[in-house]
Parts: structure tokens; sequence; C-alpha cells
């Protein structure tokens, strides 16, 4: 009926001005133009009538389109006022083509003309055409005023045109144009989004008049660059000279105080809210939700929620997102529940929130539900959501579905590899991350920083050190190398590779830069290959600097200590840690400390620490006693902590596997097969032992008594003659490492079938006389491999380092690094 009403009203005015028109929608022509009608012998209307007509009936296309067709059958004067009407109502009812069309036929367009159409593009958002006319009015030589440079910058801005965008600003300062509130506005949103930050600011104090929309760029550009300080410090400025804040300004600093965590100040602006009259501002009212839920308030973003007279899906999406960034991930699913119920609907970044909420708590079930709920949704091309789904399945410790949802992806972009090399780095695929790292490059997708680190620390955990060095290549290349989270990655990749002094040399290059982060991969690369002494001189150097260690800091430090046998050093920085530098110890540097009494035999004291923590210990502070326990054979006390962890954790094959060795030491194989078939039942299954090495460009992988490769009787023949020697030089085997019910004989064929054996022969087959062999081995390094591997590097002059569970073994003519401590 309001439809039919306004035809009504168009129909009586028209006849009013004496013009016959039939309001058809067909008799509209598709394209009308100005063309001069024939002669007619009534009076004619003059545009002052059609102006007010257009005013009035502006609102559905066919009305315009009826104004337009009177228009071109009656002569009338001043042809491009009415154009600039017509361009206006066609832009603000989204029909471009008509607008367009009407301006192509106007003869010698003007600048309100052009500017008119301009604005029509730039609210339709688009920004090519709104260039392509600033280029064609240079070109014919009309007038460029404020206006255009206005719209022109806009567009320059949504495009990310910096190049184009500093010219027109040129402009724009050249003919002083940036001094009207409006012009200098964009311009400064321009300079912000270009990263000119110190320009915008210069530009905005030049200003001899600023409103509103000026101070909310300049505020928003700080906010947008992260300098919080100073988007508070011009907010007060702004409330200083008496602007209003408008919402967009109270948005800016609510989101500056919650990415700045000045909890207090954030409730000061929600007052300001409420005493500016806001407090029913849906967009200023989410901005308080996503506020509180970044200061970890989840109670008051969720009273303001609650309090809140209307909400959008914007509004829901914050307070779930809320949730779950900090960790409630039942209240996010109860809130989905609301939001379904209430009817309103939900997007994908509804679904991306839960998703994350899923690989948060490694909750597949309900990933995979929020997966169909995808799918049924259509939301499968959604590129943000297709990689949240990604890394929930890994983070679930499901890669085949990881990879599944990967591969029938239509378009990926660097995010989306970037979370497949990450994912299988994290969950042991490093070999397959490296391979894919390979497609990534034959499909040309161009990698980033995230992309390189992740591949550093795959090519650290297969032990790669060409791969590696390639990386830091790439990373050099693109100047991503000397980021300092890059760089720890790069002095651990190097760690584990082996290379403890090409760590060094990076470390001492990046030291200046004064990082904990550094420090840290240092420690810990010095504790892997037992420099327990270098560690803590890292260390006493970040006290001389007045570097303040971490958390981290001290588990790297104890490790290195448990590494190199140092006792009392370690038991020193424990002491030190509360005392010194307010650091209370965690259930991390307890079972570091437990380890290092443990492995130095002293179990009566690892077993009393054990007893006098101030909370409950967790499995690895009992299973780095049960280890300790193993190591000295200690049965009953290793019979005693390993019931207490089976009552903690009673489906980690860990425990069942070091207690079944326990055992298999005491020759009590009653209860191995009792431990083990404990194991079938509850379908337990041990970590298989496998040692990888690096040839050429290639990481094979072997396993125990292996015959898969196709060298294996060359492997097995070295070996054979490797053991004739070892034996004339004294090598008696410790068959106490087989920890099988067989007889001496067959333990020793056992022996010289294990995985690191077989990876060294295979790398003595294949590389030049005198060049280094390096193996990695998921696994110890048993003791009569150890021991071997000694005489095999005096007798063959090479080498060998091998870097196990624990730490990095470097053998030279039949000597080892860890002097027999591992």
């Amino acid at each position: 009926m309001p439809s039919s009403f306004s035809h009504l009203r168009l129909r009586y005015a028209l006849s009013n001005s004496k013009i016959h028109c039939r309001l058809i929608h067909n008799t509209a022509p598709a394209f009308p133009s100005f063309q001069r009608a024939p002669f007619h012998h009534q009076p004619l209307p003059n545009f002052h009538t059609f102006s007010s007509l257009l005013h009035q009936f502006s609102n559905t296309l066919i009305h315009v389109k009826s104004i337009h067709a009177q228009i071109i059958r009656n002569w009338v004067s001043n042809e491009h006022f009415l154009a600039t009407k017509l361009i206006k109502g066609y832009s603000d009812l989204g029909f471009l083509n008509f607008a367009r069309h009407v301006f192509d036929h106007c003869s010698h367009p003007d600048t309100i003309l052009c500017n008119v159409m301009m604005n029509g593009y730039v609210r339709n958002q688009r920004y090519n055409e709104v260039l392509r006319l600033f280029k064609m009015m240079g070109s014919c030589d009309i007038e460029i005023n404020s206006y255009t440079c206005n719209f022109a910058l806009k567009a320059c801005t949504g495009l990310l045109d910096n190049e184009m965008g500093a010219e027109i600003v040129g402009m724009a300062v050249e003919n002083g144009f940036h001094s009207h509130p409006y012009v200098g506005s964009s311009v400064i949103n321009f300079l912000v989004k270009s990263g000119n930050l110190d320009d915008a600011r210069m530009v905005f104090d030049r200003m001899p008049e600023r409103d509103v929309v000026c101070w909310n760029s300049i505020i928003g550009g700080y906010v947008h660059e992260g300098h919080f300080k100073e988007a508070i410090e011009m907010f007060l400025e702004m409330i200083g000279c008496g602007i209003r804040p408008s919402p967009v300004t109270m948005a800016s600093i609510i989101k500056a105080c919650g990415e700045s965590g000045l909890r207090k100040l954030g409730r000061c602006v929600h007052g300001c809210v409420l005493a500016l009259g806001m407090g029913d501002d849906v967009f200023v009212l989410t901005s308080l939700v996503d506020m509180y839920s970044n200061l970890g308030d989840t109670d008051s973003a969720s009273l303001v929620f609650d309090c809140m007279c209307s909400r959008n899906l914007v509004s829901w999406n914050a307070m779930i997102s809320g949730y779950v960034q900090n960790g409630m991930i039942p209240e996010s699913f109860a809130l989905f529940n609301r939001l379904v119920r209430s009817g309103i609907g939900f997007d994908s970044g509804t679904l991306v929130s839960l998703i994350q909420g899923c690989s948060q708590t490694s909750d597949l079930e309900n990933g995979k539900i929020l997966h169909a709920c995808v799918i049924r949704k259509g939301f499968e091309s959604n590129l943000v959501l297709s990689t949240t789904i990604v890394d929930m399945y890994f983070k679930c410790g499901a890669p085949k579905q990881a990879t599944n949802v990967f591969r029938r992806m239509e378009k990926r972009n660097v995010i989306t590899w970037t979370a497949m090399l990450v994912g299988f780095s994290q969950n042991g695929y490093a070999e397959d991350a490296l391979k894919l790292y390979s497609q990534m490059q034959e499909e040309n997708v161009a990698a980033n920083s995230a992309t390189l680190v992740s591949l550093v620390h795959c090519c650290a955990n297969v032990g790669s050190l060409k791969k590696g060095r390639s990386v830091h290549a790439h990373l050099i290349r693109h100047c991503y190398a000397f980021d300092v989270v890059n760089m720890s990655a790069l002095i651990d990749m190097y760690a584990k590779c082996g290379k403890i002094h090409s760590a060094e040399k990076l470390f001492n290059y990046g030291f200046p830069l004064k990082d904990v982060i550094l420090c840290n991969s240092m420690i810990m690369g010095y504790g892997m290959h037992g420099h327990g002494h270098h560690a803590i001189g890292v260390y006493n150097r970040m006290m001389e600097e007045g570097l303040k260690p971490n958390q981290t800091t001290f588990v790297s430090l104890l490790t290195a200590c448990s590494h190199s046998g140092l006792v009392q050093e370690g038991k020193t920085l424990f002491q030190s840690m509360e005392r010194d530098h307010n650091i209370k110890p965690r259930d991390k540097h307890y079972a570091c400390l437990v380890d290092l009494l443990s492995r130095a035999g002293h179990l009566d004291e690892a077993n009393a620490l054990v007893k006098q923590m101030p909370f409950e210990p967790s499995t690895n502070v009992l299973e780095a006693l049960l280890s300790g326990c193993r190591t000295h054979k200690n049965i009953n006390m290793g019979i005693q902590i390993a019931d207490k962890l089976l009552s903690l954790d009673y489906l980690n094959s860990g425990i069942y596997v070091m207690l079944s060795n326990i055992y298999a030491e005491a020759r009590r194989w009653d209860s191995v097969n009792h431990i083990r078939g404990l194991m079938r039942i509850r379908g337990l299954r041990k970590t298989p032992a496998y040692s990888l090495i690096e040839i050429g460009n290639r990481v094979y992988t072997f396993f125990a008594s292996d015959d898969s490769h196709p060298k294996w009787e060359d492997i097995y023949q070295l070996l054979e003659n490797l053991r004739h020697e070892v034996e004339d030089l004294g090598y008696v085997p410790d068959t106490s490492c087989v920890l099988r019910n067989v007889n001496e004989p067959m333990k020793v064929k056992l022996l010289w079938g294990h995985s690191e054996r077989l990876a060294i022969a295979f790398g003595l087959l294949s590389t030049p006389y005198g060049s280094l062999i390096k193996i990695t081995k998921n696994l110890r390094v048993c003791v009569d491999c150890h021991t071997v591997t000694k005489y095999i590097s005096k007798i063959v002059k090479r080498e060998i380092i091998v870097r196990d569970a624990n730490r990095f073994h470097h053998f030279v003519n039949g000597e080892c690094s860890c002097d027999d401590y591992w």
C-alpha cells in the first residue's frame, strides 16, 4: 500500500505539471538519455519542477526512471543541474550503470557533475571507477576542487594505492585543500592506512579547523598502529578542545584500553560512554564487550552484553569470541545455543570462534559437528574458516582429516599453507611438512615469516641442516632473519642440527637486541650439547646486562645442569628463582630439579623433594623420578612411583614401557608379561624407535631390524664387518640393554639391528671418507649403542653426532662429548 500511495502522489504531481505520463514500469526507457523532445504547444515545466519531483520521489527505481523519462520528453533548461539530481538518485539506489549512462550523455560535464558521479562510486565502493574518472578530469582540463580530491583519496585508501594517493595528497596540499576538515580527514586517513603516521600527525597539527571526523582519523590511526598511549593523549586533547566525541571516537578509545590492558581507564571510558548518552549504541557497546574480553574480565563483558537493548550478530560474535579467548569454551557453546534459539542466525565468524574453542580443548567430537555445520551452511569456500578447521584437526591430533580439508580447498593462501606446515611439525610429521613446502614452492606461493619459521622448526626436528641453511638464506633474502623470534628459531635449529658453534655465532650477533627469548634458545642449545657451564655463562651475561629472566629461562638452565651433572649449580639456581627474581617455581621447574637429582643418583633426595612440593606432583615430575629409578636400578622405588603414575594417567604408554623395562632389567619376566598384557588390553602401543639421517637433499628413516631399505644387504654386511673390528678392540656386548626374554646370541643380534647402527652404516656407505655423520633418534640411545659408536668413530676416523631424546653425543676418536653421562 505505501508503494501504491507513492505512485499516486507522483501521478498527481506530474499531472499538475501538465505532463502526460503513464506510470507503467515497462514504459520507462531502460537507458534514458537527455535529448530534446519534439515541440509541444502546451506550456513546458521548468527544471525547478523536476528538481522538486526528484527530491520527493527518489526512493525507488521506478520513480526515478519515470521522472527521467519525462525530462527526456520535455525540453528543460539547465540539463546539468537535473543530470546531477538523476545521478545522485540512481547512485543512492545502487544503480551505478544508469547513473553513468546519464553522465556519459551530458555534453561538456563540469566539476560538479564529475564530483557527484565520483561520490556515487565511492559510496558503492567502486574505487577503480573513481580514479578513472579523476584521471579523465585531468586529461579534459576539468577543474579539480577539494571535493574531487576528497573522493579520489577515499578511493586510494580503499584500494591501498599508495602511489596515486601520494600524488593526490601533494595536489591537495599544493592547493590548500587539506585545510578543509573533510579533505584533511581523508588525507589523514590515507596517510595512516599507508603507514605514514608521522606525516598524518603533521597534516593534522597544521589544520586550522578540525572537526570530530579529523580527530577520529588521527586517533583511529594511532590505535591501528598500536600507539595506544598517543591515542589516549589525543582523546584527552580533543575533550579539552570542546569537541564532543562520536561513537567512532569512543570505539577507538575503548579498543586502545582493551589492547593495552588499561582496566581502570577502560572502566572510566565506559562511564564516559554512559554520560554521553551512548548507552544504547550497539556499535559502542559491542566495543565494550570486546574490551572487557581482552582484559580478561568476562563477567563485565557478559553484563554489558546482557544489558544491551538490542544486539546484532556482531555483538553475539564478540561475546562468543570473548569466552573462547578466555578459555571459557562451555560458556561459548551455551551462548551459541542461545543465539540459534533467538532466530538471528549465525555466520562464518561465529563458527571460527567456536572451532578455535575446540582447538584449545582438543575437542574433536564437537569440532567435527561444527565442520559438518560449515558444510551444510555452504561456508566451505570461506578461506579463514577452512584454515581454522585445518588448524583444529591438527590440534586435536587428526592430521589425516586436516589434510583432507586442505586438499578439498579450492583456494589457499599463505596462511593456509602455514597452518599445514605448523600442524605437521607439531604432530611429529616434520618430513611431511618439508615435502609440503616443496609443493608450496611448485605452486608459486610466496612464504611469509611465519611459514619460514615453521620450516626452521621442522628442519630442527628432523635434523636437516641443509634445508635449515636454505631456509636461513631465504629469511635473510626477505629481511626476516633479524627478527628476534626468527633468530631464536634459527639458534634452536642449528643447536638441534649439531652445529652449536653456528648457533653461538648467531646468538652473539643478536645479543645486542637484549631479548630474553634469544638467551633462552642459546641456554637450551648449550644444555642439549651438555655444555652446562656455557649455559650458566649466558645467564650470568644476562644478569650483567640487566635482562630479567623468565620461567622458561630457568627451565632451560635446570635442563642444562641436568644434562651436565651440575647438581649444586642447579640447586642454587632453583633456590634463586623466588628469592632473587620473584618467580615461583612451577611444576616444570620441579620436574627439572627432580630429573637433575635422579640422573645424578640422588634418588632419596629427589623423592623427598617430590613429597615436599607445595602442590600435588604431576606426571612429569614422577616420570623424571621413575627414569632415575630405572637408570640406577632402584626397583622398589620405581614400582612405587609407577603405581602413583598409573593412578594419575593409566593411558600413558610411556609409563608402562618404563615399568616394563625396570622389571626386565631385574629379570622379572612374569611382571614384564603382565605389564605388556595390560597394554594390549587397554589398546596401548609402545612408541617404535627410529633414527633419521640426511643424505643429499633427502632424510632417510630407519627402524630397528629394518630390511626395507634398497641397500639393506650392504648395510648389514658393513655392520657385520664393524662388529668384528670393535670386538678386536675389546668391545663386549652389554646385553642388559635387550629387554626381552631371549638367549644371549639373539640379544647380540638384536643389538646390532638397532636403528642408530643401521643409520650409521648407511651414512658410511653413502658419504665421502672423512665427512661428518649425523643421526637423529627419537628415543634415548642405549648404553651398548653408545659404546659401539665410540669404537666405530675411532675405526672409521670420522666424527659421528647422535642426537637422542635427551641430548647430543659427539663421538670423536673413541670418545663422547657427554663423558658417559646422559
